[in-house]
């Protein structure tokens, strides 16, 4: 976690907001959360830490194998922070495989310390991709093509894409970065078991985009229907990244869903 994230969740009052990121190659919290940060902070104490495997967080991640694993180890690294800071019950807004799969963990661990959550993209909860995006082809064209993926139509986003496509190459090229990026999608028998989501008491938002081209949107239905406290939003004209398809959109659903 950055100096800046530390310091914006220590200043402020309650409540606090935790956002975890997506799971794709390269990813960190600051490039992540870059559209939508500075307007959650006007509201609330906002924690962004980069999440196991990712960014700053490659290191003494090795052994943790299968998206399950990867989950649950991703929670316990969540409420590690929360303890750290002294904060009994958070927010969470969890964005797709990574930080959405995360966030599905800790509520099914620590229901106490959490009030609301916001799923993005189905949560990591269909079924593993059939190839690993990036590493299979570790260019820029490749990376390029794969963020290009997360967004309704890149040419409205060229210059932001061409951004993050150096940021993102420095960090999946980062030592570790590809073999623990592989192990999160190993499909492995044994480790944690399934979570329950049919014993998640929280009330949970699910925000899909109508023109995801990631996660089908009756993944979040799917989702929507075992959690007992859910309800699903389908933004108009968003794809996987709603935040930054939509940020307006994305922004008022969120902030209205967590002060409710």
């Amino acid at each position: 976690m950055s100096a800046t994230s530390e310091d914006a969740a220590l200043a402020g009052v309650s409540p606090a907001l935790v956002l975890l990121h997506g799971g794709g190659p390269g990813v960190d919290a600051g490039s992540n959360w870059e559209s939508v940060r500075s307007r959650f902070s006007d509201e609330f104490r906002c924690l962004a830490p980069d999440l196991l495997g990712f960014g700053t967080q490659i290191a003494g991640s090795a052994g943790i194998k299968g998206p399950r694993a990867w989950a649950m180890a991703r929670a316990r690294q969540v409420l590690d922070i929360l303890d750290r800071h002294g904060l009994e019950r958070v927010h969470l807004v969890g964005n797709s495989a990574a930080g959405g799969a995360a966030a599905l963990a800790l509520l099914s661990v620590a229901p106490d310390r959490i009030e609301r959550a916001v799923v993005m993209g189905g949560a990591g909860t269909g079924p593993l991709p059939p190839a690993i995006p990036f590493y299979d082809d570790p260019t820029k064209s490749s990376m390029r093509a794969a963020l290009s993926r997360l967004v309704a139509d890149e040419s409205v986003h060229d210059e932001l894409l061409d951004e993050l496509t150096d940021i993102r190459m420095r960090q999946a090229l980062s030592p570790g970065a590809e073999s623990a990026f592989r192990s999160m999608f190993a499909d492995v028998t044994g480790g944690p078991p399934p979570i329950d989501l049919t014993k998640i008491v929280n009330p949970v938002l699910a925000l899909h985009g109508e023109c995801d081209r990631v996660s089908p949107v009756e993944v979040s239905e799917r989702l929507v229907d075992a959690l007992p406290d859910a309800r699903l939003e389908v933004v108009a004209g968003a794809g996987h990244w709603i935040h930054v398809d939509r940020p307006d959109e994305f922004c008022s659903l969120v902030g209205e869903f967590l002060s409710a």
